[in-house]
């Protein structure tokens, strides 16, 4: 196997003899600095029986009597290209999308592509019915408003209003003509030729002087630094959640105490809370329980007299524990988060638990791991048992 990232060395008999024009022809191939290699629609028996196994294949799309079109985006470091490859015609287009400025999503690409191939349908007027394979879904999903009776979408707002502006047009015409159209989702990067040949002009659109659709919408653009690289965006998700990333550092210079330490100091695995919050198969109340903890707003009687709910800041669980133990000074009765996780004698019972919890996952892994032996071909690693609570009081 051959890769462009590698020294490459290729052995054969003594006896063999590979003609000068084959032994170029693989040194270029190997040479070359594109990494993408471009598909080759053969004639021969294998090929034919090999695009019958792909998706599009099975799909009966090299059969269809109209125009198949497949339509794909591009998009790197801000630059966006859109192509498409025509099966019957065996050619392309492709386009370079302007408003790079603004910020950039799959979406658009996707949509400039599906919009040069039904501008190119239009051109031919040959009155064919068309199917179009994208490998995107998003821009299916956007599509979809559009189908109906009884739907009022608008393109207020939207981001790519001038694209699908063409597009829900151009469909319009075909529908008026009475011409058959249909939109077909395919896998991406699965080997299907159709596909790979739009890639393929996709990524020539970057390169093309046929700027589209670069009307600028005179929106705020917004820019921030990350890593060396400097993006630019309009107002979207992204953009907030860097704006409050910022707010929320600024917010820390003024601020003191142990959420803030813990917030600020490194190696702290704050990624790993993030990834446990973002879990949507975790308990969300055990979520809400974690950010409470950390920003120091867990309702415990502490918390809940300096909010002035409450007069005490003695359990009550741990003070009935106390009068029937009849111990009459007890050792912390402050009812504080640090209270409430580690010392509680009435909630002994559930730490303990949760320990055991923790102690089998670790043994878990690790038993799952291991695969050292002893000389007597034991295992090396022992894992004890819980066998009850006073086996392992605290």
């Amino acid at each position: 196997m051959a890769t462009h990232s590698m020294t490459t060395e290729v052995w054969i008999s003594t006896r063999g003899k590979i003609p000068e024009i084959t032994r170029t022809a693989i040194q270029e191939a190997l040479e070359a600095d594109n990494p993408k290699d471009t598909p080759s629609f053969g004639s021969e028996d294998l090929e034919v029986i090999q695009r019958a196994g792909t998706e599009a294949g099975l799909l009966g799309i090299y059969n269809f009597p109209g125009a198949v079109y497949a339509t794909d985006g591009s998009n790197d470091k801000g630059v966006i290209g859109a192509g498409y490859y025509r099966l019957d015609e065996n050619r392309g287009g492709c386009c370079q999308l302007g408003r790079g400025e603004e910020g950039n999503s799959s979406n658009r690409p996707e949509l400039g592509a599906a919009c040069l191939a039904l501008e190119d349908a239009k051109s031919k007027q040959d009155g064919k019915p068309i199917i179009f394979l994208s490998d995107s879904a998003c821009f299916l999903s956007s599509s979809q408003k559009w189908i109906g009776e009884g739907k009022s979408p608008s393109v207020w707002g939207n981001p790519d209003a001038d694209i699908i502006r063409d597009i829900v047009q151009l469909l319009r015409e075909r529908i008026e003509q009475g011409l058959l159209t249909i939109f077909i989702k395919i896998k991406a990067h699965r080997g299907d030729p159709l596909n790979e040949l739009a890639d393929r002009w996709a990524d020539e659109g970057r390169q093309s002087d046929n700027i589209r659709w670069s009307l600028p919408t005179n929106r705020p653009i917004f820019s921030w630094t990350d890593n060396g690289i400097t993006p630019h965006s309009t107002m979207d998700l992204t953009v907030k959640k860097r704006i409050d990333l910022q707010v929320s550092r600024q917010q820390f210079k003024i601020h003191t105490g142990s959420t803030a330490n813990f917030l600020t100091k490194e190696d702290n695995s704050r990624e790993l809370l993030g990834i446990f919050h973002k879990d949507r198969s975790v308990w969300i109340r055990a979520r809400w329980t974690v950010l409470q903890c950390l920003s120091h707003q867990f309702p415990c009687a502490l918390q809940l007299k300096k909010w002035g709910m409450l007069n005490d800041v003695k359990g009550r669980l741990c003070e009935k524990y106390y009068q029937e133990k009849r111990i009459r000074e007890p050792p912390d009765p402050v009812e504080s988060v640090g209270h409430i996780q580690c010392y509680c004698p009435v909630l002994q019972l559930p730490r303990i638990a949760i320990h055991h919890g923790i102690w089998r996952e670790l043994m878990f892994s690790i038993r799952k791991s291991s695969t050292e032996l002893n000389d007597a071909s034991e295992h090396r690693w022992h894992f004890p048992s819980a066998l009850s609570p006073e086996a392992h009081a605290e």
